[in-house]
């Protein structure tokens, strides 16, 4: 069966590509020097790139709960998956070359590609994805920093170097222009999995509260989301250096 696409979720999708469009305006005028922001500490930016994420990943993990409804087979998934890990290596090579001390190696497409093979292995659990992706939040708010001591003092392992710092456990956050642990971005995912798989067992309407011609441009952009992630930055760059911003 071919997964079925829902309006509604596209349209928080499309929203939240819109958000971040205008997100990464600033942080690039920012980077020019045009505007002065702390994008790494203020609050306002802090918290809107969460606010974005999540809605990104929850998005995700509802698509994830749609497909594994109608009975999406091994080779769509597989074939959707090896996009998105493509999408996440040009996005790493790309970085290399614009940030070489600080390029991208575990950011949100990096993460989604793990993400996603987890969801699908957990996806049996239903409504227990919702309780597993809490768990996994809490694991890293309550116990990140003291698994990641204890990972050092009896193994010897290193949870804030490069080869572990993807799993979130750790005490210093490293420096790249992206960064997406599993731990607690996944607990995301699975909550939005477990949302829509609940919304599906009881039917309902649900509408953005935009109007009708708002909300279908939003679906339209909500079903391009790793195209135009891979290209708003660029054309971004590129109208900034146009306007002659930064030159």
């Amino acid at each position: 069966m071919t997964p079925r696409r829902l309006d509604t979720l596209d349209a928080v999708r499309g929203l939240a590509m819109v958000w971040m469009t205008v997100f990464h305006f600033c942080f690039d005028l920012n980077n020019a020097g045009v505007i002065q922001q702390n994008f790494l500490q203020d609050p306002v930016w802090t918290w809107q790139r969460t606010a974005i994420l999540s809605l990104f990943l929850c998005c995700a993990g509802a698509g994830q709960a749609l497909a594994h409804a109608c009975g999406q087979s091994g080779w769509q998934f597989a074939r959707r998956w090896l996009q998105i890990a493509a999408a996440a290596t040009l996005v790493s090579v790309g970085s290399w070359f614009m940030f070489p001390g600080s390029y991208i190696y575990f950011g949100v497409l990096h993460a989604m590609a793990v993400m996603l093979l987890i969801t699908r292995l957990a996806a049996p659990l239903g409504l227990g994805c919702g309780l597993l992706g809490l768990t996994i939040i809490a694991t890293h708010f309550i116990a990140g920093s003291a698994i990641s001591n204890w990972a050092s003092a009896q193994f010897g392992l290193d949870m804030n170097g490069r080869a572990l710092n993807w799993i979130g456990w750790v005490t210093r956050l490293p420096r790249t222009e992206d960064y997406v642990p599993l731990f607690p971005w996944l607990g995301v995912m699975l909550l939005g999995f477990a949302f829509m798989h609940g919304w599906q067992r009881q039917p309902r309407t649900g509408r953005l509260p935009l109007p009708e011609a708002l909300t279908r441009q939003l679906a339209a952009l909500g079903q391009w989301s790793l195209s135009y992630y891979l290209l708003h930055q660029p054309v971004l760059l590129g109208l900034l250096w146009l306007a002659g911003v930064g030159r």
